[in-house]
């Protein structure tokens, strides 16, 4: 594996794994945040260290399985776009 093809697939591993992060911070967040108190602290805390593992065990079984970048590109894929230009006439 060339240096550039390990570079695009670490890329892919952050995005891939960013999400579940983001998701389980926005959750904490939103615990945390609506009445802040040590235990709800605590708890959210708990919620990103979940959304955070969650993300790490996802990519890497993606980057084993397939590829980052192959299974990124095909999320980004939107063949129903393709044509819309066609439809609207």
């Amino acid at each position: 594996m060339s240096p550039f093809d390990y570079f695009t697939e670490v890329v892919g591993w952050l995005q891939i794994a960013a999400f579940p992060l983001s998701v389980g911070l926005l959750v904490g967040a939103g615990i945390y945040f609506s009445d802040p108190t040590t235990l709800r602290l605590v708890i959210g805390i708990g919620i990103v260290l979940i959304g955070l593992i969650t993300g790490i065990v996802f990519a890497t079984r993606v980057w084993k399985k397939q590829g980052t970048m192959h299974f990124v590109s095909r999320e980004m894929a939107s063949p129903e776009l393709d044509h819309a230009e066609e439809d609207k006439k």
